[in-house]
């Protein structure tokens, strides 16, 4: 019989990121792909993007959490809903696998029914760090209800080791977001500003800001610093996609609004770029800017700047291309003259992305097609040995 193996989505970027593999799983003759979409795609506010799924494949479940609100009440009742949600879908689909990336709530709902379930769990971009959001505590929870691991580099192997995961389970793969990067055919200048219907500017930049969940009424603040900054940038284009939809997140949309419609001469917005052309806007953009982990992951490919603001991604490894900057107006300002300086702008010709280049997609389905599944639910804690000094 082959291999059911289910893959859960709540996010457009975190469907981008599983595109090839969900590929490879469905190429594959001995596997059968189960597809369930959850969160962000399911709600109007946030672009319905399950529509854009379903161009590419069949969705087997859509799991409906009600996405009504971003306080941490609506929160918690839709994590509520996707427990119960999730625990009737794993009992029709009866998958032989999960197959889950990151660490937004939706996917700790998701794994929290698997595992009791008795349903195996792969997870993906584990043992990494983001000091800024409970999205940290929320990886680490996941690392300890999975079964099997694919880390981005051998720090976050070592990582999920420590956390006390058996190494001949933890498999160092690079990052999946290479691999879009190598494989997708990229937008022409021409074609990306048709695609926006809007024309580039001498500078461009792309914008991108989450709330950083682990502070306190800081969305706001933190935004409005930022709008003060990029809005002295001369002969810039500005493109804003939106925040998610996690705590405060609509607050920074609604601030996105007010501006763009107040600068429609130099700025755009975006609820989802969608991945081709997030990707083909980093071809001619200088930076990516805010505190997505895009501009850690993806953009050092392309050989632009990003300017990192704040903690949100505080503790994640970062190429020479990575400016850290302060929430604050003047510290922005910074950062921006820093990236513009002949000498930063050389060290981008040489840079090096740290998650590697490229092949995630097809090591890790490999892996889940192949890995024994007759023991694999009993885990025993991996015990470091530790020298004492």
């Amino acid at each position: 019989m082959r291999r059911k193996i289910c893959v859960v989505t709540g996010t457009r970027a975190e469907y981008g990121l599983l595109y090839w593999l969900i590929k490879e799983i469905e190429a594959d003759s001995e596997l059968e792909l189960q597809l369930v979409v959850t969160g962000m795609h399911l709600s109007p506010e946030f672009g319905l993007t399950y529509k854009e799924i379903e161009k590419n494949f069949k969705i087997d479940k859509k799991i409906d959490m009600q996405l009504v609100s971003d306080t941490a009440v609506g929160i918690s009742k839709s994590m509520g809903l996707a427990l119960i949600g999730f625990g009737k879908a794993y009992d029709e689909l009866k998958p032989d696998m999960l197959v889950v990336l990151g660490d937004r709530y939706e996917i700790l709902s998701v794994v929290i029914s698997a595992m009791i379930a008795n349903i195996p769990i792969a997870h993906l971009h584990g043992g990494e760090t983001t000091e800024g959001a409970f999205d940290e505590s929320i990886r680490h929870s996941i690392t300890k209800m999975s079964h099997l691991h694919f880390v981005a580099m051998d720090e976050y192997k070592n990582r999920v080791i420590q956390l006390g995961e058996h190494p001949s389970r933890v498999f160092n793969v690079g990052g999946l977001g290479i691999d879009n990067i190598k494989k997708l055919k990229l937008l022409s200048k021409d074609e990306f500003e048709k695609s926006i219907d809007f024309k580039l500017n001498k500078k461009n930049i792309l914008v991108t800001f989450h709330p950083v969940t682990l502070e306190n009424s800081t969305a706001k603040e933190q935004f409005n610093e930022l709008l003060l900054a990029v809005d002295e940038l001369q002969d810039t284009t500005i493109i804003f996609t939106k925040a998610n939809s996690d705590r405060d997140g609509r607050v920074i949309n609604s601030m996105i609004d007010e501006y763009v419609s107040k600068n429609s001469d130099k700025s755009m917005e975006f609820t989802s770029l969608g991945q081709l052309r997030y990707l083909s806007a980093l071809q001619y953009t200088d930076a990516v800017v805010g505190n997505s982990s895009s501009g850690l992951l993806e953009a050092p490919s392309f050989h632009i700047g990003t300017i990192n603001i704040g903690d949100r991604q505080k503790g994640r490894a970062k190429a020479n291309s990575v400016i850290d900057s302060f929430p604050g107006k003047n510290d922005i300002q910074k950062a921006f003259e820093k990236l513009y300086t002949n000498e930063f702008q050389e060290t981008l010709k040489t840079v090096q992305n740290p998650y590697g280049d490229g092949g995630a997609s097809e090591k890790i389905k490999e892996h889940i097609k192949n890995f024994p599944l007759e023991k694999i639910l009993k885990k025993s804690f991996y015990d470091i040995k530790v020298l004492n000094v």
